[in-house]
């Protein structure tokens, strides 16, 4: 799993015109999911993110998490994060995993996020065209892949 994370003072997904959903302070979440991703991924990863201290402290170093903070959560699965350019101009998503694995993963990561966060966090649609509105905060943005734990 491979995931852009971006701090947040706000973030929404429409789509069709239609907002579906809205977050403050907090993250915005780009999630691609590949073939080979496994429920040890889920857990690891969304660790990982529940803990990451991106926010500022009464200091002004990056010493919070988005629990800290009391923040929110926005979570878009983003197949293309494991797009392939070696060959051509024309990206290869061989990687990234088909609906009928990617689906049942995503809905279990929302699941394990949710519990390692203590709360409900707000997603996109998975597989919809959605546009993507956000005001990226530092600007701070992190990338983080499962299968590359350093």
């Amino acid at each position: 799993m491979r995931v852009v994370i971006q701090r947040v003072t706000h973030a929404s997904v429409s789509i069709h015109a239609q907002p579906t959903a809205e977050i403050g302070n907090g993250l915005l979440i780009l999630l691609g999911i590949e073939e080979t991703d496994t429920t040890e991924d889920i857990i690891w990863l969304s660790g990982k993110i529940v803990r990451l201290r991106i926010f500022n402290d009464n200091e002004g170093q990056m010493n919070l998490s988005v629990q800290d903070i009391d923040g929110e959560i926005l979570l878009v699965s983003q197949f293309t994060l494991h797009a392939s350019t070696k060959k051509g101009n024309r990206p290869s998503f061989i990687k990234a995993a088909k609906p009928e694995l990617a689906i049942p993963l995503y809905h279990q990561f929302i699941s394990q996020l949710e519990n390692d966060f203590g709360k409900n966090i707000q997603t996109g649609t998975f597989g919809a065209d959605m546009k993507i509105s956000l005001l990226n905060d530092g600007p701070v943005t992190i990338i983080i892949d499962s299968k590359n734990k350093d």
